[in-house]
């Protein structure tokens, strides 16, 4: 069952006026590629629109808003970008555009080669980067931006803090990214954007209207129903019950057994069971004494390390069981 999400959904979410066009670019690419990278499950959409709406506003900017300032100049000879070391006007040119701001001659050339890996056809955004700012490509450049960082998984973790990361290189807006995604989830689950404490009421959490990792978790869990893969992510998915049973390779055991008979044969030669008991050294000849005394210290010896033999061997079971 696939379930999309509207554009009348995304406008009752948003605390703002939205971009009807470039909200419509990126609706427009997701119903005709959305499908071909997974992103047919509402639980991802709703993870990807939030993200997408933080990055750009709520869909108002597609493009960087050039200062240039300090750091927009540097974008020039930005190397790491795919720009060249030299002031040549690389920088404005393959400046930040569509909704997630694809940035640098680089990042151009990777979304050109994967359109055309795709078989979509794509124009020449090297030679004319406007062109990424024109449909379908505007609503695509996010997705391969997505799929490229293999963000699927984690929105199936619902795993909000590791994507923007992933996204941003660190937490930057993440509040706004979770405002976001609170509120679009609420929008399409059927409640109003700010009804927080009417979902905790009837998920069983406590009504503080604190949208805190139980809430989102269980935002998630219903998301999830709702693009009916409760059952079909792993991820979510309870570990099976295994009956506990301690089984000992027999190369151990039988280690084990060696080591016990033979810390069992000193025990018995100094107590008796090997036939040679305290009681007996009274009819000892003297030197005959002499020798087994200065032994003893020998046999202790060799008793301690058969018991540390032994304290291993336990934790070789410890770890076979494990394993």
């Amino acid at each position: 069952m696939t379930v999309s999400v509207t554009a009348q959904q995304i406008r009752a979410s948003a605390r703002g006026p939205v971009n009807e066009s470039n909200m419509n670019s990126v609706l427009v690419a997701l119903d005709r590629y959305g499908a071909d990278m997974g992103m047919d499950r509402v639980h991802r959409v709703v993870q990807f629109l939030a993200q997408l709406m933080h990055e750009s506003g709520n869909f108002r900017y597609d493009r960087e808003i050039w200062g240039p300032t300090p750091a927009q100049q540097r974008y020039d000879t930005r190397t790491d970008l795919g720009n060249t070391p030299q002031i040549d006007g690389d920088g404005k040119k393959y400046m930040g555009r569509t909704g997630i701001q694809l940035t640098g001659q680089g990042n151009y050339k990777a979304f050109h080669y994967w359109c055309d890996e795709k078989g979509y056809h794509p124009p020449d955004f090297v030679r004319n980067p406007d062109l990424v700012n024109t449909d379908p490509w505007e609503g695509l450049a996010p997705l391969w931006y997505w799929e490229n960082r293999a963000l699927n998984r984690l929105a199936d973790q619902g795993d909000i803090e590791t994507i923007t990361k992933k996204i941003n290189g660190g937490i930057n807006g993440l509040a706004d990214r979770i405002d976001h995604y609170v509120r679009l989830s609420l929008v399409v689950l059927g409640y109003a954007p700010d009804a927080v404490k009417q979902f905790q009421l009837n998920a069983g959490l406590a009504t503080d209207g604190d949208p805190g990792p139980k809430t989102r978790a269980a935002l998630h869990t219903a998301l999830l129903a709702l693009s009916g893969a409760s059952t079909k992510m792993a991820a979510f998915q309870a570990a099976p019950v295994v009956e506990e049973r301690q089984v000992v390779p027999a190369a151990i055991e039988a280690q084990v057994k060696k080591k016990f008979n033979f810390l069992g044969w000193i025990s018995g030669l100094l107590t008796g069971g090997g036939g040679l008991s305290i009681a007996a050294l009274g009819g000892f000849d003297w030197k005959a004494l002499a020798v087994l005394l200065i032994a003893l210290p020998l046999f202790i010896a060799v008793g301690i390390y058969a018991r540390q033999q032994i304290i291993a061997a336990i934790r070789d079971i410890r770890a076979a069981v494990e394993n």
